[in-house]
């Protein structure tokens, strides 16, 4: 927040010029730094924000395997790109539904919603229609239906499923690439997939979004192949110099064991308020990302998300407003803590949450 190495890069990059429709050496700078930092992206495209680099490595997924199928899951978001704002019916592999109006129905006739962690819905999906599919795309760790972690056995069969049939895995980092740690997700679980989106952190608080992955992949996207996509001001050097200070900071200070540890204390706080207070809880967090659920069970995917008491978590989040903790104001949207937050921060917002839980039943 307010970093000064990231404002002063800000400063010295305007006295440049704002935007050249070409590409500029702060651009090459900081898709560098993305490839040192994530392995897996050999070649990094740069884009305006996280909707536009998951349409793209749709496209390019697409063009990749001459393929159309997309399988995502429900209770992950991907932007607002009409092939992907989509929500599974009854059924586990329903075929996706327009969840906005605006939105025609052939739009996402080639979108398939699974439930995250289901392995054997995933199984079957591929079972019936692995020559279809193209690709997976997915949060390796979700944010958007609250904070839910992928099992073992689920990031197993991803790999595995999309080696077997020879389709490409997508992880949209957007939200956990340098979050959970320098890598991403795929750093902390040791995993390599062909594509990865990236947005928000990358542009160090200015409108930004990247997309990459294996070379042979990439080298489909034109000029040096088929696939078209481009935009006049991707990569543009107010962003560029943006990130790049902020990757360098974040490279520099590895802020990354100390957010593990307090966002550790944090979670063990609430969850003490809660039982304290008698309340049916679960907290789940992973690294900097949390979410205090107010459900009697564990919360692996959106079906069991969905049963959270919502109106309870409205009673908590007013409640913590009037103590001047300012959460994010869904059940359903992830928590983070930042490096800006103190110990005293931490144990401030416990405090908060102690006295909000024991009112609110």
């Amino acid at each position: 927040h307010q970093h000064p190495a990231v404002k002063d890069a800000i400063r010295a990059a305007l006295d440049k010029g704002t935007s050249f429709g070409a590409p500029t050496r702060a651009e090459t700078s900081l898709a560098a730094a993305v490839i040192d930092a994530v392995p897996s992206m050999e070649m990094v495209r740069m884009v305006n924000s996280g909707t536009e680099a998951t349409m793209s490595a749709i496209r390019v997924a697409r063009g990749f395997t001459g393929r159309n199928v997309i399988i995502k899951f429900a209770g992950c978001y991907h932007g607002h790109v009409d092939a992907l704002l989509v929500k599974a019916g009854s059924a586990a592999t329903t075929l996706g539904v327009p969840s906005s109006p605006g939105i025609p129905p052939g739009c996402t006739a080639d979108t398939l919603v699974l439930d995250y962690n289901d392995v054997a819905g995933l199984e079957d999906a591929f079972h019936r229609r692995g020559s279809e599919i193209a690709g997976i795309i997915l949060e390796p760790v979700v944010g958007n239906m609250g904070v839910v972690i992928p099992e073992p056995a689920f990031r197993q069969a991803l790999q595995d499923l999309c080696k077997k049939y020879g389709a490409l895995l997508i992880f949209d980092e957007v939200m956990t690439g340098f979050r959970l740690a320098y890598g991403g997700a795929q750093e902390l679980f040791g995993i390599k997939p062909d594509l990865t989106t990236l947005g928000k952190i990358i542009g160090g608080g200015l409108p930004v979004g990247a997309y990459g992955g294996r070379a042979d992949v990439m080298q489909v996207v034109s000029p040096l192949g088929p696939v078209y996509q481009a935009g006049t001001l991707s990569g543009n050097p107010l962003a560029m110099a943006s990130g790049l200070a902020t990757l360098q900071e974040l490279k520099r200070s590895n802020p990354y064991p100390r957010l593990a540890s307090e966002t550790k204390r944090l979670c063990d706080g609430l969850a003490d308020a809660a039982r304290s207070a008698g309340l049916p809880h679960q907290i789940a967090g992973v690294g900097s990302m949390f979410t205090l659920f107010f459900a009697d069970q564990p919360v692996r995917d959106y079906p069991t998300a969905a049963k959270s008491d919502t109106a309870r978590f409205s009673r908590y989040f007013w409640g913590m407003i009037d103590e001047g903790v300012y959460l994010p104001c869904s059940q359903f949207e992830a928590n983070f803590v930042s490096a800006a937050h103190t110990p005293a921060d931490i144990d401030a917002t416990i405090a908060a949450a102690r006295r909000v839980l024991a009112k609110i039943g």
